[in-house]
């Protein structure tokens, strides 16, 4: 990573000297047009070839732009311009109270080549808990996390939208969370 970060700051570097000399070529060309100008009865003439070093010199600034943009993302492990890193953001939020390889097995009403085996006792406090969700609460919370499907694939699979999906699964969280809490049988 340390070969990466070095080579693009040389790579920067290479491409300020660029700039440099094209701003300073843009300079000396400027003045020999005025000096023309000035000799040619005030009649200016323009060439194409300050509107080329103009071009030239905006292609090499966003250059250096994107390189410097690599530069701190390497430097800081985060992405430019973002207040809060991803390490802080909500995929910590999304709370599963039931383990979801517990949850598998019981979707699946077999143990057959589940890594755990649910007693009869388990299999009634996910029943218990499963009981407080409507039936599309249900269908959601399973398919998410019973099946590990994603939002996008339950939206397809139940022909609904990916924000409804996710809207059924924190209801459905918050009341499983409320049941295991408040519940005589999930001790």
């Amino acid at each position: 990573m340390q070969d990466l970060l070095r080579e693009y700051k040389e790579t920067r570097k290479a491409l300020e000297r660029i700039q440099r000399r094209l701003k300073e070529y843009d300079d000396t060309d400027r003045i020999v047009r005025l000096e023309e100008a000035q000799k040619k009865t005030g009649k200016a003439k323009t060439t194409s070839n300050g509107d080329e070093n103009k071009s030239e010199r905006q292609i090499i600034g966003e250059m250096i732009g994107d390189v410097e943009y690599v530069i701190e993302w390497l430097e800081t492990g985060r992405r430019p311009g973002n207040r809060r890193g991803i390490e802080r953001r909500a995929a910590y939020e999304r709370e599963k109270p039931i383990d979801p390889v517990r949850l598998q097995a019981f979707a699946y009403k077999s143990t057959a080549g589940s890594p755990c085996n649910l007693t009869e006792w388990e299999r009634f406090q996910l029943q218990d808990a499963l009981s407080t969700l409507s039936e599309r609460e249900r269908e959601c919370y399973v398919l998410t996390h019973g099946e590990c499907f994603s939002f996008e694939e339950t939206a397809r699979l139940l022909g609904i939208s990916k924000s409804s999906v996710q809207t059924h699964v924190q209801r459905a969280q918050a009341k499983i969370r409320d049941r295991v809490l408040n519940s005589l049988f999930l001790a």
